[in-house]
């Protein structure tokens, strides 16, 4: 069960990786646009774009790791019921089970 939990927010963690491919082509594109109505700005907007694929990218490169965290890093030996009691401080409730 856990591992199927996982595996389905491992899934929905790479789907950033399409709005990120998404945006990088719209920034490249209204570049491309920008540059063809004024070609005497091409240095400048070519220095936004270049701001604006790596910000972009940066979305796609932490989706990554959060997948990768999620997979491979967070192992919980414990039931979800005794994790929840742990984090929220309730020894005397786990005592009477």
């Amino acid at each position: 069960m856990l591992e199927g939990a996982k595996s389905i927010g491992a899934g929905a963690a790479t789907i950033a990786s399409a709005g990120a491919a998404v945006g990088i082509g719209n920034v490249l594109s209204s570049s491309i646009h920008s540059v063809a109505r004024n070609p005497s700005l091409a240095k400048q907007l070519f220095g936004y774009a270049i701001l604006g694929f790596a910000l972009t990218e940066a979305i796609a490169s932490f989706a990554l790791m959060m997948a990768f965290l999620i997979s491979f890093v967070f192992r919980s030996q414990k039931p979800c019921l005794w994790l929840y009691l742990d984090l929220v401080g309730a020894k005397d409730f786990r005592m009477s089970f």
